[in-house]
């Protein structure tokens, strides 16, 4: 929220003071509209994601939430749900107020977090000491389910940062590419990516040819002049752990490269939550040589199963004016890992829910972690895919293993298809 003053001289502290208040403000007004969700007796899921910055991703996992549920009649438990959807803009500060937002619900079940990691990363304990059942459909940062509190509530279905690295590299590697240059969002996402790629080069007997960090929203200017540098540093390949807006940033700053110089690009997946494809054309695609990680599913390049080809017409008529065809799903990633941890969800509270809505978080957690059942997703057939959280078992709450991460590209329909899938 912009303030125009006129004719006015306002000190900082007094800035400070206004811009306070208008958080408090939304906060209450937050607040007020969960409270009139929960008036009646309904369950509240909240999706806690960036709806902004990468507005694509945040409406992919809700598509995917809102597809499971409502194969059930939107039910958990055998309860009536409504999801709140929340938007942070990628803030830790604005996820922080959403969360003290849920704590203040009666009602409130559980919450689903979005892309970014460092909301997740820098809320941790909060979280944790208070017992907020959360669902992580795509951040992917490694301590995010691997809390120090001896609470651990944070359940994760997605790319796991502490093994991503290693497919990044080998998939490189095996490419034939041996100088790859490190180039990496400065926050702890990026900081976890450098510890695992380089953790994987030094296994093949590698270092990194180099390593780059930039901060978001960094300009075309400075990311012009970063990619020169790695060129002329001799390195053979980019590995790239970068969002979309950075992620677009860098693609325009390789094409005023000239051909012959522009190297192989090889990222992490957070380039797919936005509007990269709208910015990068198919055309501008063609002159860079890019993949990106991904899991292993995809509506285009996967062969259909009945679930998948049920999903996709429950979405459709869910959204008719967005969905109509699979590749209306922007950033599948979120609706796959959203729709498949839902599903896990309602298995989870499938014996039904009791006592108030603490008692009910503390059933689906061990329920969770003691799944008997089997759940069919569109990723795989999950069989207990989260378990008791200790020490020595730091992959308890990970639903995915290597084994489901895959490299991607978009084609020139703008569409994600798996490699060699």
């Amino acid at each position: 929220m912009t303030i125009i003053v006129k004719k006015y001289r306002m000190n900082k502290s007094y800035l400070v003071t206004i811009s306070h208040k208008f958080t408090l403000v939304i906060f209450y007004i937050s607040l007020f509209t969960s409270l009139s969700l929960s008036a009646n007796n309904n369950l509240n899921i909240y999706l806690d994601a960036d709806r902004s910055g990468a507005k694509a991703s945040g409406l992919s996992i809700e598509q995917g939430i809102r597809t499971a549920l409502s194969e059930v009649n939107n039910t958990i438990g055998g309860k009536k749900v409504n999801l709140v959807i929340r938007d942070h803009h990628g803030n830790a500060a604005r996820s922080l107020m959403h969360l003290q937002e849920f704590i203040q619900d009666k009602n409130a079940l559980v919450v689903f977090s979005g892309l970014h990691s460092t909301p997740l990363l820098e809320n941790l304990n909060l979280i944790n000491n208070n017992q907020i059942l959360l669902l992580d459909p795509w951040a992917a940062a490694g301590p995010i389910t691997r809390g120090k509190s001896k609470e651990n509530w944070v359940f994760r279905l997605s790319i796991d940062d502490t093994k991503a690295g290693s497919v990044i590299v080998n998939s490189a590697l095996k490419e034939g590419f041996k100088k790859p240059y490190l180039l990496l969002e400065s926050t702890g996402w990026g900081k976890s990516n450098v510890k695992t790629m380089t953790k994987a080069l030094k296994k093949q007997a590698l270092v990194p040819h180099g390593i780059e960090w930039f901060k978001w929203n960094i300009s075309l200017t400075a990311a012009k002049i970063k990619l020169r540098q790695i060129v002329n540093s001799g390195a053979d390949a980019i590995l790239l752990v970068a969002n979309a807006n950075e992620g677009k940033t860098f693609a325009k700053a390789m094409l005023t490269i000239k051909p012959e110089q522009r190297l192989p690009v090889r990222s992490h997946w957070g380039i797919t939550g936005g509007n990269f494809t709208e910015v990068i054309t198919a055309k501008d695609r063609a002159q860079i040589d890019l993949k990106f990680l991904q899991t292993r599913f995809s509506f285009i390049s996967s062969p259909a199963t009945k679930l998948s080809k049920q999903a996709l017409q429950q979405a459709s008529k869910l959204f008719p004016q967005l969905i109509k065809s699979a590749k209306d799903i922007k950033a599948p990633t979120g609706f796959i890992h959203g729709y498949d941890l839902t599903r896990i969800l309602i298995a989870a509270s499938s014996k039904g829910l009791t006592g108030n809505t603490k008692q009910m978080r503390l059933q689906i957690k061990q329920q969770l972690e003691n799944l008997p059942t089997k759940v069919n997703g569109l990723i795989k057939t999950y069989h207990k895919p989260f378990s008791p959280y200790n020490i020595n078992n730091l992959n308890a709450h990970e639903a995915l293993s290597s084994k489901d991460f895959v490299m991607a590209y978009y084609d020139d329909k703008d569409q994600i298809r798996l490699v060699n899938h």
